[in-house]
């Protein structure tokens, strides 16, 4: 295959190809478990999954491991706050993130590995820095000594002096400099603690990940994701304690970008983020799924009701073009023949994709097949729908969209929306909307419709009347 990703280790877009033939390594970090997901959260699985789909797309074995980060300060705290013991809390919100991940339509990755199960990997990798002059203890606690690493910064391309504390750095004047960070924790009264040399306490926060990657997928893998928020500090300390350890890590490091609300990054620290949840009390599953695929994955999405409600219209232009095709094929085999049309649009979807997930430019594709889809149908064109039902469907396997019925998904759009409308309503709002088209008021007439769409209904506007009937 001729993908190309942006590598943000090298910062520019480099050819991709696996270190072991076929079979691509790749690690993701996934959420700290002391709460529900947000959409940050299915932003970043929905990125790496579609990675995923890719390469297998491409014929490649994928080899993926996202783990879970189940001990922390922040899960001490909500099973201080909830009277919980940590490890019920972490267990509820893992069951929590795989139910959201499931909603989504996201692959389970090959392996979900968590933080406590490690601890002894963890422990080995941090005396070996030790006695290679790249970490000290004090008071039972373990420091990386950044001054000692001169590769440090490589990644997120900063200087020492710009790390600041926040963002799980503490400040601690015992450190030789503020920029080093824990590998190990000594305990604190009542908080969770494992023996080590240095006395009983738990791993730093960047100690997980560079030692499961080492144990489940090698000194050097191929893929390492995850947040933009992740590039600092977190995974530029763990590319410290690999090369520390003389392991070379990810060849490739990819980042999505964040979600953003009114403007400002969506973030539980900064109380400004929706659960996933919270959406999926309103919305289908795959119409959040559709909003996270619209946009290429690196840049800022927008999130509000009125994105998520566009996503949601665009999912049932596709859905309604493979219910007509389906009407006309019957029980009839829907194969992608080799016409012109269908191998161009390939070829296009294709070079998007390829081109760092360009996913938006990607599904632009996919709607001009629609369109011609529904040509084809109202020609009545059983070889042309055919072909173009089956492209669309197989496009949609690598985005993980409409690979449902139409039924069931507007079946499942139903129970989300509102009561539906009577029979006298939607015929009052039909006559006002013939009333403005009358005026040639176009404005008025294309919000009637939409309002109506809104709540599930479909208008038909024939020669001389309007028909209408509901989705699903």
């Amino acid at each position: 295959m001729s993908l190309k990703l942006y590598n943000t280790k090298s910062g520019r877009v480099e050819p991709f190809a696996p270190l072991d033939g076929r079979r691509v390594t790749l690690y993701v970090c996934g959420p700290t478990v002391y709460d529900h997901a947000h959409v940050g959260h299915a932003r970043a699985s929905v990125a790496f999954d579609i990675l995923a789909r890719r390469l297998k797309a491409g014929g490649l074995e994928v080899h993926y491991v996202r783990n879970f980060t189940d001990v922390d300060d922040k899960i001490i705290k909500r099973a201080g706050e909830t009277g919980r013991d940590w490890r019920e809390v972490a267990e509820t919100y893992i069951r929590s993130f795989n139910e959201d991940m499931d909603a989504v339509n996201c692959l389970k990755p090959a392996q979900t590995p968590r933080a406590t199960e490690y601890i002894d990997v963890m422990i080995e990798d941090i005396r070996e820095i030790i006695s290679r002059g790249l970490a000290y203890e004090v008071e039972g606690d373990v420091y990386f000594d950044v001054s000692a690493y001169k590769q440090y910064g490589r990644l997120s391309r900063r200087e020492v002096g710009e790390q600041e504390a926040g963002a799980r750095v503490a400040v601690d004047e015992r450190k030789k400099s503020p920029a080093d960070f824990a590998l190990w924790k000594a305990a604190k009264p009542g908080e969770p603690s494992w023996p080590s040399p240095w006395g009983e306490g738990r791993p730093g926060w960047h100690s997980e990940c560079s030692a499961m990657c080492f144990r489940l997928l090698g000194a050097e893998f191929d893929i390492h994701g995850g947040g933009q928020d992740l590039i600092f500090p977190h995974h530029e300390n763990e590319l410290a304690q690999a090369g520390a350890l003389g392991r070379p890590m990810a060849r490739f490091w990819v980042h999505n970008g964040f979600v953003r609300l009114n403007n400002e990054k969506m973030s539980k620290s900064l109380g400004n983020f929706f659960t996933v949840k919270d959406v999926l009390k309103k919305f289908d599953g795959e119409v959040l799924r559709c909003l996270l695929v619209s946009k290429h994955y690196r840049g800022p999405l927008d999130f509000s009701d009125e994105s998520l409600r566009e996503a949601e219209k665009a999912l049932e232009r596709i859905y309604r073009a493979l219910e007509a095709a389906e009407e006309l094929m019957g029980d009839r085999e829907a194969l992608a023949f080799n016409m012109d049309q269908v191998v161009a649009a390939r070829s296009r979807f294709n070079e998007a994709m390829d081109d760092d997930l360009n996913t938006a430019k990607a599904l632009g594709v996919v709607f001009d097949l629609a369109r011609a889809l529904n040509k084809a149908v109202a020609a009545a064109d059983l070889e042309k729908a055919a072909a173009f039902y089956a492209a669309i469907k197989i496009m949609g396997d690598e985005f993980g969209l409409w690979q449902r019925s139409p039924a069931q998904f507007f079946e499942a759009l139903a129970a989300r929306r509102d009561v539906r409308l009577s029979a006298g309503e939607i015929e009052k709002m039909i006559s006002a909307r013939a009333e403005a088209r009358a005026a040639k008021n176009w404005a008025a007439a294309d919000r009637l419709r939409n309002e109506l769409l809104e709540k599930g209904v479909i208008l038909e506007d024939k020669a001389s009347l309007t028909t209408w009937k509901y989705s699903g």
